[in-house]
């Protein structure tokens, strides 16, 4: 007898519901903003996760900046590999936890499809630009909810849309206030994933790029952390699993105050160090300023706002000009601005 596809389904619910922690996100809770059908092929998460990964907005995430410039070598992380990390780092943590790592994955993958290109210099600027303001979160679940699949949007879990817009709150804490956590305790390891990921890797581009050397970090941040970006990762990673605990019908993920300390310590040092190195910002400074012509290009004429993709989903100009550009590639966006100026 055939493996039919909705025994396959309940086979897999049946285990879920077996082999996860009772605080973990179960797929047949899960509910849509819009009603539909549901897969018999795969779970409610396992849908987002096939949605998003067969996004254009997914696709596009290969070639925009996350620190440093990827123009500017080959080998540099851009969005969709620390995406990827992210990705990662989440799965790994969700099968310590017992948590749900369809629910993770898929969060981890839709978590950065708004930002824009040239990285938080470009998000500055958009920012500072759009009459309704910019950030790369709130954007990300509008992608999710409306932009994506030439405006039918794709229509996501609660849970999986709720963890993408909470997965950052830009140098705020790294475990946040109540008032700031995710609905899902899936949703909290990702922002958590998030932070890791960029701590781990991105001192590691900026040392192949000749930013920095290995005498500029600090003693106590080897000490902690050692010399590579896989032992930074564990690092955090073995801090967190050994200071996390089942606390009143839920799990209360926690660094020590150590490690704490320590991560904020190196987000400093990276801010310093790094994002704000003088090469670093000439590159996305001039991406910043590409993305500022073109918005107000945008704002100036009717006849270039009249040719934007999806601009009737949009309420004002403004907010139709942030979805237009924060989709562009960063190479996309360099050409686009030479075609508007020929």
């Amino acid at each position: 007898m055939p493996f039919l596809p909705d025994k396959a389904l309940l086979t897999f619910i049946t285990r879920e519901e077996k082999s996860l922690a009772p605080y973990a996100a179960k797929s047949r809770f899960a509910s849509r903003l819009r009603l539909e059908e549901g897969s018999t092929l795969r779970s409610a998460y396992q849908e987002d996760l096939y949605r998003i990964v067969r996004s254009r907005s997914y696709r596009r995430l290969a070639h925009k900046t996350q620190a440093l410039s990827a123009m500017r070598g080959d080998h540099r992380r851009t969005r969709l590999t620390h995406t990827l990390e992210v990705s990662q780092i989440g799965r790994t943590l969700c099968r310590l936890f017992n948590l749900n790592e369809d629910l993770a994955d898929a969060i981890a993958m839709g978590h950065d499809l708004g930002h824009t290109p040239f990285g938080h210099c470009g998000e500055r600027m958009l920012n500072s630009l759009a009459q309704e303001g910019f950030s790369h979160q709130a954007q990300s679940l509008r992608v999710v909810d409306t932009l994506a699949d030439g405006g039918k949007g794709l229509n996501l879990t609660l849970e999986c849309r709720d963890g993408i817009l909470k997965h950052s709150k830009g140098l705020g804490p790294v475990l946040p206030k109540a008032k700031d956590l995710p609905i899902s305790l899936e949703g909290l390891v990702v922002r958590i994933s998030d932070i890791i990921a960029y701590l781990a890797h991105d001192m590691d581009d900026a040392l192949e790029a000749g930013i920095l050397s290995q005498k500029d970090i600090p003693i106590k941040v080897l000490k902690i952390f050692g010399e590579t970006p896989q032992s930074r990762e564990n690092a955090m990673v073995t801090d967190l699993l050994a200071n996390s605990s089942p606390q009143d019908n839920t799990l209360k993920l926690a660094f020590s105050p150590l490690m704490d300390e320590h991560m904020e310590y190196l987000r400093a040092f990276l801010n310093e160090k790094v994002y704000r190195n003088k090469a670093i910002l000439e590159d996305m400074e001039k991406g910043a300023q590409v993305i500022k012509e073109i918005y107000l290009a945008i704002m100036d004429s009717s006849e270039l706002y009249g040719k934007l993709p999806l601009s009737q989903l949009a309420s004002s100009r403004s907010q139709a000009a942030c979805d237009f550009i924060s989709g562009m590639t960063d190479r996309f966006a360099i050409d686009f601005l030479k075609e508007i100026n020929s």
